[in-house]
């Protein structure tokens, strides 16, 4: 039976260390980025939905608004407080 010689080296032993090493660094490292990146991700996701939210009440105001005026309008013009066919 041979046997394997780079397995029962020390440098090669050494090597497999710091390729783990390697490998755990840089998937904890990989990790970091993925975080910060959706940490990034959700805080624009949250800037953005409030932004819409704010324009969707401010255009619900305007149109709230905008109907008193008209209804307002068409109460003057006829004396009533429903619009008229004509």
């Amino acid at each position: 039976m041979a046997s394997n010689p780079e397995s029962s080296s020390p440098n090669a032993n050494r090597q497999s260390v710091n390729s783990t090493t390697t490998d755990a660094s840089a998937s904890a490292e990989l990790s970091a980025v993925v975080d910060e990146l959706l940490n990034s991700l959700s805080n624009k996701f949250a800037g953005v939905s409030s932004e819409i939210f704010a324009k969707m009440d401010e255009m619900s105001r305007r149109l709230d608004n905008l109907e008193a005026t008209l209804q307002s309008g068409v109460e003057g013009k006829d004396g009533r407080g429903s619009p008229t066919k004509q």
